[in-house]
């Protein structure tokens, strides 16, 4: 499973580079951010085109992602740079239409890998449309501002219900590498990240966000995020190898937990 891990603090940079972290991960998304997520407990980055030509240089193993910012007058500019100054892929956020997505393809031109962050009701409706456009190359279902946009409590809720199993199936059927969301430690988190990855195997997930829990007490360990990497891998490895009735026992469990979670959040409203 492909990991991704967002910052662009360059010591940082420079472990997860030695840590079997596939990619590290640029956010210069920033238009609408404050507005959407403001409220909520979660990173609006202040990341910035230079970070890419100062981070590009310092990678030996991974790859360097970029999320830009969702189309507008000055897309074509920011991708350009983008590309110029180092990313290895460039990632479509917010996106609503088969135009957007269009669009995105032209700008890049075959010069990056192209990945789209499936997060909004519109994508949702009008995947079929939007998985005919030639070009994609890999596809994240980003839970947090897909949760917000349909009125649930809890992000994992999306994971409980038959919606990525949908997804799922229509973006497997393109032969479209896909990823989910993100996951903490593999025994910490509101739900335990070992639950979430084996629920990626069942779903055919290949790539993963990491949370910020990985980065705990790397001030202190060095060595922390690769032990942590290694208890992913290790995960997932054993996730692999169990029944098709014991992933859909998980994927229960899952399920009733997050439903648990969404009630505690409700409540605290």
């Amino acid at each position: 499973m492909l990991t991704m891990i967002l910052d662009n603090n360059i010591e940082n940079i420079k472990i997860y580079d030695k840590s079997n972290i596939d990619r590290i991960f640029i956010d210069l998304e920033i238009n609408g951010k404050q507005k959407r997520q403001g409220h909520l407990d979660t990173v609006i980055s202040t990341h910035s085109l230079d970070d890419i030509k100062k981070i590009k240089p310092i990678l030996k193993n991974s790859k360097l992602l970029v999320r830009i910012n969702p189309i507008y007058a000055n897309s074509a500019n920011e991708i350009s740079i983008s590309i110029e100054n180092g990313a290895n892929i460039i990632m479509l956020p917010m996106f609503k239409t088969v135009h957007e997505v269009q669009l995105f393809i032209d700008y890049v031109d075959k010069k990056a890998k192209t990945c789209l962050l499936l997060e909004t009701c519109e994508s949702l409706a009008r995947i079929d449309d939007i998985l005919e456009i030639e070009g994609i190359d890999e596809i994240h279902i980003g839970l947090n501002d897909l949760h917000l946009a349909l009125g649930l409590d809890f992000m994992f809720e999306l994971m409980g219900d038959g919606l990525l199993e949908y997804l799922a199936s229509k973006i497997k059927a393109k032969n479209i590498p896909f990823g989910i969301g993100g996951v903490a430690r593999m025994d910490e988190g509101m739900l335990q990240g070992n639950i979430i990855i084996k629920e990626h195997t069942r779903l055919g997930s290949s790539m993963v966000i990491l949370s910020r829990t990985f980065k705990k007490g790397l001030d202190t360990n060095k060595s922390i995020i690769k032990e942590e990497i290694e208890k992913l891998q290790l995960c997932e490895m054993e996730a692999k190898k169990l029944s098709t009735k014991e992933l859909d026992r998980n994927k229960q469990l899952l399920k009733k937990l997050a439903k648990d979670i969404a009630i505690i959040i409700r409540d605290k409203k």
